[in-house]
């Protein structure tokens, strides 16, 4: 059995760590560049960042699968949670409250993605998984309860942060099965709905123009914090699945704090910091997951890209193309044993 079958996992952490990375420095970013802006204004400014970003990054049909017809009313969904609701929510909530526990709230997302990907795609959640979203929630509750002394302004801002985290949730496990697509087309279609949708709602509420410094700014960060972290969030799961993507992601909301920090942002208090402490317990303790059994697959057909040395891609090529490449294949049927993670061929119920 090749001894590099548990390699998707690391390369799923990885992916998934640069995309909270790229996500998380962005937010207390939004609060500053945003200041002043509408929130629909806002959103359409990082979209439109994050189509550009998804134009550069196209890939040939040779090495990535296109998006098909029958997946357009799944865009059209990840685009109204993911491209609006999502950022229009956050972007009002950081006019209202502290970087920091607004980018500690956005752990959460960790929460509400694993919840939906258990029960739409049948993943994994052991008891250390469970023990792990419990203290994911309970640094929320602590947040919350911190905010909500300091003022009925800051506990709506923070309110507004948790219905950005539960969209971007939705929109987590409805990416889920574009996994398998190129990426940078995901990225497109999706962020281009949203500037559509967004652009006209910002100008039939006649939000303020953005000065030329704040609308360049704002379309940086949408390219670098939502274009090129998207596009590593999709090779993510496509790696590993969508509920351990969520969870290590869930390191995005440390970073933002950290950002905000640098940033000069000093309103955390201590319970902040307390739930910010069980949020950070939760992410470790559901990374610390191994899981391993004897399991068989189906015989499937199906196109996405993949190798030659994952023990899973047999078929023959004359000749054998160098590296990753996609084209519609056949697996035979097959029983075996490896760690393993819920992705496109370890989907099987438990």
């Amino acid at each position: 059995m090749p001894r590099n079958l548990s390699s998707p996992a690391l390369r799923g952490g990885a992916l998934a760590l640069l995309a909270a990375l790229l996500f998380g420095v962005s937010t207390p970013l939004v609060q500053r560049f945003g200041s002043g802006l509408g929130a629909f204004t806002t959103a359409a400014l990082l979209y439109a960042g994050a189509a550009a970003m998804g134009i550069l990054l196209r890939q040939p049909v040779q090495r990535e699968a296109r998006l098909q017809r029958s997946d357009l009313a799944r865009l059209l969904a990840m685009a109204g949670f993911g491209a609006v609701l999502g950022p229009v929510a956050l972007a009002w909530g950081l006019q209202r409250t502290s970087g920091t526990s607004a980018s500690l709230m956005l752990t959460l997302e960790a929460l509400f993605t694993a919840l939906l990907a258990c029960k739409l795609y049948h993943e994994t959640m052991g008891r250390r998984v469970w023990l792990a979203m419990l203290l994911l929630l309970a640094g929320a509750v602590l947040l919350v309860f911190d905010r909500g002394r300091l003022g009925g302004v800051e506990l709506m801002g923070l309110l507004a942060v948790l219905v950005a985290t539960a969209a971007w949730g939705v929109d987590n496990a409805l990416s889920r099965a574009l996994a398998e697509r190129d990426p940078a087309q995901v990225v497109l279609a999706k962020a281009a709905l949203g500037v559509c949708a967004t652009t006209v709602l910002a100008m039939s509420l006649g939000e303020p123009t953005p000065e030329t410094t704040a609308a360049l700014s704002l379309l940086a960060v949408g390219a670098t914090g939502y274009g090129l972290s998207l596009r590593f969030y999709l090779l993510a799961q496509r790696a590993f699945g969508a509920a351990r993507t969520g969870s290590v992601f869930a390191f995005a909301p440390f970073m933002g704090a950290l950002a905000a920090f640098v940033l000069g942002e000093r309103s955390a208090g201590g319970l902040t910091a307390a739930g910010g402490l069980l949020m950070l317990l939760g992410v470790l303790l559901h990374l610390a997951e191994n899981h391993a059994h004897q399991h068989g697959h189906e015989a499937v057909a199906h196109e996405h890209a993949h190798s030659h040395d994952d023990g899973h891609h047999n078929h023959v090529h004359d000749p054998l193309p160098a590296g990753a490449h996609s084209h519609a294949h056949q697996h035979e049927a097959l029983h075996h044993s490896h760690p393993h993670v819920p992705d496109a061929h370890h989907s099987h119920r438990h």
